[in-house]
């Protein structure tokens, strides 16, 4: 009597689950990333300048630095650059040594003088006057090297643009994956977006930033355009036919 009942016991309860259950209750479902790319010309230019004064004193070179940075900061605003678009972007000062060698008599380490560097950051919101204001800056005492980048004051209509075509390519990968695969897709499960951002900024070389004051025509520039990207990653239910 015990040993018949056992088995129709367990029969009972394997019939009473439900058929989802065996595969963990999950849906079966397939993910796949998607990438949309829109190009917009850049309308802002963000410029890193520095003036490096060197004299036998701190106090000297820093007297002749700040006089070299008032002046490009004067003209910078002359050129219609806003004082929201000017900021301090790094401030120095270095002892120079000179150091015992088979060339000079030293005997030890001494200090001949201090190097005192200040840097600018530019955003130049007229792209056509790019190349006068560098020029401006080299004649007034800009002579280190630095960067420049062209970019967007407001790029979200070019980002948007991209999302909606990241979307389109993942939807369309996973069109063809389901029919390759004899399936059908679904209902969209969940979107996670990934933003890739534009180049880095792009240096200008250290011949271009120590040019003589002679120098009679502006810095070319070209300002090209900017990559916005965006991914995308999509996962979608799969209907089984």
């Amino acid at each position: 009597m015990t040993r018949s009942f056992i088995p129709l016991v367990l029969a009972a309860c394997f019939l009473a689950v439900p058929a989802g259950a065996h595969e963990g209750g999950q849906r079966a479902k397939i993910s796949v990333t998607g990438e949309g790319e829109a190009l917009l010309s850049p309308d802002m230019a963000i410029v890193h300048l520095a003036v490096v004064r060197e004299a036998e004193t701190a106090r000297e070179a820093m007297d002749a630095n700040n006089e070299a940075v008032q002046d490009v900061i004067a003209s910078l605003k002359e050129a219609g650059v806003e004082d929201r678009d000017l900021q301090t972007s790094g401030l120095s000062i270095q002892p120079q040594y000179v150091f015992p060698n088979e060339n000079n008599e030293e005997t030890e380490r001494r200090i001949v003088g201090y190097e005192v560097s200040n840097g600018l950051t530019v955003r130049i919101r007229n792209l056509e006057n790019v190349g006068e204001i560098l020029d401006r800056s080299v004649t007034l005492g800009v002579n280190q090297g630095g960067s420049i980048s062209f970019t967007n004051d407001d790029p979200s209509e070019a980002l948007d643009d991209a999302r909606k075509r990241a979307v389109e390519d993942a939807l369309g990968k996973a069109r063809i994956l389901t029919e390759a695969a004899g399936v059908s897709l679904g209902d969209v499960l969940a979107i996670s977006e990934n933003m890739r951002g534009t180049p880095p900024p792009m240096p200008f070389g250290a011949r271009a930033m120590r040019m003589e004051a002679s120098v009679a025509d502006a810095v070319p520039v070209e300002a090209g355009e900017n990559s916005y990207k965006v991914q995308v990653n999509v996962t979608f239910e799969i209907e089984q036919e």
